[in-house]
Protein backbone atom coordinates (compact mmCIF):
# COMPACT_ATOMS: atom_id res chain seq x y z
CA UNK A 1 0.00 0.00 0.00
CA UNK A 2 3.00 2.56 1.04
CA UNK A 3 4.52 1.63 -2.60
CA UNK A 4 1.62 2.70 -4.28
CA UNK A 5 0.80 5.51 -2.47
CA UNK A 6 4.59 6.29 -3.35
CA UNK A 7 4.40 6.01 -6.81
CA UNK A 8 1.32 7.60 -7.39
CA UNK A 9 2.92 10.53 -5.49
CA UNK A 10 6.38 10.18 -6.93
CA UNK A 11 5.18 11.67 -10.35
CA UNK A 12 3.09 14.76 -8.65
CA UNK A 13 6.48 15.83 -6.84
CA UNK A 14 8.17 15.85 -10.24
CA UNK A 15 6.03 17.85 -12.20
CA UNK A 16 6.20 21.26 -10.22
CA UNK A 17 10.38 21.09 -11.23
CA UNK A 18 9.87 20.40 -15.04
CA UNK A 19 7.48 22.97 -15.15
CA UNK A 20 9.50 25.63 -13.41
CA UNK A 21 12.63 24.69 -15.71
CA UNK A 22 10.19 24.93 -18.64
CA UNK A 23 8.98 28.53 -17.69
CA UNK A 24 13.12 29.35 -17.29
CA UNK A 25 13.42 28.89 -20.73
CA UNK A 26 15.55 25.91 -20.05
CA UNK A 27 16.30 23.33 -21.78
CA UNK A 28 16.92 24.71 -25.10
CA UNK A 29 16.13 22.15 -27.84
CA UNK A 30 18.96 22.40 -30.37
CA UNK A 31 18.79 21.16 -34.20
CA UNK A 32 21.53 21.18 -36.47
CA UNK A 33 23.07 20.00 -40.04
CA UNK A 34 25.97 20.13 -41.92
CA UNK A 35 25.53 21.31 -45.92
CA UNK A 36 27.99 22.04 -48.63
CA UNK A 37 28.44 25.96 -48.86
CA UNK A 38 28.03 27.14 -52.68
CA UNK A 39 30.29 26.89 -55.23
CA UNK A 40 31.53 23.26 -53.71
CA UNK A 41 32.41 19.71 -55.52
CA UNK A 42 28.00 19.44 -55.63
CA UNK A 43 24.98 21.78 -54.90
CA UNK A 44 24.88 24.03 -52.21
CA UNK A 45 22.71 23.71 -49.21
CA UNK A 46 22.25 19.99 -49.70
CA UNK A 47 22.89 18.13 -46.70
CA UNK A 48 26.63 16.33 -46.38
CA UNK A 49 28.89 15.29 -43.87
CA UNK A 50 32.11 14.53 -46.19
CA UNK A 51 34.07 17.41 -47.66
CA UNK A 52 37.00 17.62 -48.83
CA UNK A 53 39.72 20.19 -48.25
CA UNK A 54 39.00 23.58 -49.79
CA UNK A 55 35.12 23.20 -49.49
CA UNK A 56 33.06 25.37 -47.36
CA UNK A 57 31.19 23.44 -44.71
CA UNK A 58 28.12 25.01 -43.65
CA UNK A 59 26.27 24.53 -40.04
CA UNK A 60 22.32 25.39 -40.31
CA UNK A 61 21.44 25.30 -36.91
CA UNK A 62 17.59 26.09 -34.87
CA UNK A 63 17.21 26.55 -31.39
CA UNK A 64 13.99 26.87 -29.71
CA UNK A 65 12.89 27.28 -26.09
CA UNK A 66 10.96 24.30 -24.10
CA UNK A 67 7.94 26.31 -24.81
CA UNK A 68 8.78 25.93 -29.17
CA UNK A 69 9.83 29.55 -29.64
CA UNK A 70 12.13 29.97 -31.83
CA UNK A 71 15.15 31.98 -29.95
CA UNK A 72 16.87 34.66 -32.45
CA UNK A 73 20.02 37.08 -32.06
CA UNK A 74 17.57 38.67 -28.88
CA UNK A 75 16.99 35.60 -27.53
CA UNK A 76 20.47 34.18 -27.22
CA UNK A 77 23.50 36.18 -25.93
CA UNK A 78 25.77 33.76 -28.98
CA UNK A 79 25.76 30.65 -30.76
CA UNK A 80 28.72 28.90 -31.97
CA UNK A 81 30.45 25.90 -33.24
CA UNK A 82 33.58 24.02 -32.03
CA UNK A 83 35.11 21.67 -33.85
CA UNK A 84 37.41 18.65 -32.43
CA UNK A 85 40.54 20.85 -32.83
CA UNK A 86 38.89 23.67 -30.70
CA UNK A 87 38.40 26.25 -33.31
CA UNK A 88 34.84 28.04 -32.86
CA UNK A 89 33.11 29.46 -35.23
CA UNK A 90 30.39 32.39 -34.37
CA UNK A 91 26.77 31.20 -35.72
CA UNK A 92 24.61 34.71 -37.34
CA UNK A 93 20.72 34.52 -37.39
CA UNK A 94 19.49 35.49 -40.45
CA UNK A 95 16.99 35.04 -43.41
CA UNK A 96 17.93 32.01 -45.82
CA UNK A 97 18.19 32.21 -49.15
CA UNK A 98 20.93 35.13 -47.95
CA UNK A 99 20.36 36.16 -51.64
CA UNK A 100 16.88 37.11 -52.43
CA UNK A 101 13.14 37.06 -50.73
CA UNK A 102 14.01 34.69 -47.20
CA UNK A 103 12.26 31.28 -46.71
CA UNK A 104 13.19 30.77 -43.55
CA UNK A 105 15.41 32.43 -40.60
CA UNK A 106 17.90 30.10 -38.82
CA UNK A 107 21.44 30.81 -36.95
CA UNK A 108 24.21 29.76 -39.34
CA UNK A 109 28.08 29.96 -39.41
CA UNK A 110 30.50 28.20 -42.19
CA UNK A 111 34.24 27.15 -42.41
CA UNK A 112 36.33 27.00 -45.81
CA UNK A 113 38.87 23.80 -44.80
CA UNK A 114 42.07 24.79 -44.86
CA UNK A 115 43.83 22.37 -47.88
CA UNK A 116 46.53 21.06 -45.20
CA UNK A 117 44.02 20.01 -43.00
CA UNK A 118 44.08 15.81 -42.13
CA UNK A 119 41.51 13.15 -43.07
CA UNK A 120 39.22 11.82 -40.75
CA UNK A 121 36.19 12.29 -38.92
CA UNK A 122 35.78 15.09 -36.59
CA UNK A 123 33.13 15.76 -33.96
CA UNK A 124 32.07 18.94 -33.20
CA UNK A 125 29.36 20.36 -30.79
CA UNK A 126 26.90 23.59 -31.18
CA UNK A 127 26.97 25.75 -27.94
CA UNK A 128 24.08 27.97 -27.08
CA UNK A 129 24.83 30.64 -24.43
CA UNK A 130 21.44 32.54 -23.11
CA UNK A 131 21.15 36.31 -21.90
CA UNK A 132 21.63 35.05 -18.33
CA UNK A 133 25.49 33.09 -19.64
CA UNK A 134 24.25 29.96 -19.01
CA UNK A 135 24.96 27.49 -21.83
CA UNK A 136 23.91 24.42 -23.24
CA UNK A 137 25.57 22.44 -25.83
CA UNK A 138 24.22 20.02 -28.91
CA UNK A 139 26.41 17.20 -30.08
CA UNK A 140 25.76 15.12 -33.57
CA UNK A 141 25.12 11.34 -33.33
CA UNK A 142 28.47 10.12 -32.55
CA UNK A 143 28.85 7.75 -35.61
CA UNK A 144 30.79 8.39 -39.24
CA UNK A 145 28.28 9.38 -41.22
CA UNK A 146 27.04 11.91 -38.57
CA UNK A 147 30.50 13.69 -37.88
CA UNK A 148 32.08 16.00 -39.97
CA UNK A 149 34.68 14.19 -42.52
CA UNK A 150 37.29 15.27 -44.71
CA UNK A 151 38.01 12.95 -47.31
CA UNK A 152 40.94 12.56 -49.48
CA UNK A 153 41.49 15.36 -52.22
CA UNK A 154 41.42 19.26 -52.91
CA UNK A 155 38.46 21.39 -54.17
CA UNK A 156 39.44 23.43 -57.10
CA UNK A 157 37.21 25.62 -58.16
CA UNK A 158 36.35 26.03 -61.83
CA UNK A 159 38.28 29.10 -63.52
CA UNK A 160 35.67 31.86 -64.00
Amino acid sequence: MIARTLSFLLPIVLIPASLAEAQSGKPLFIAADMVRGPGGSGPGCVLNSRFMRKEEVAWRIRVQDATGKQLDDRGLKSLVVEVSDGQKFEARFKGHPPRGEPTDHFWSTSWTIPDDYPTGSFNYKVIATLPDGTTQDWHPFNVKPSLLTIVAGTFEPPAK
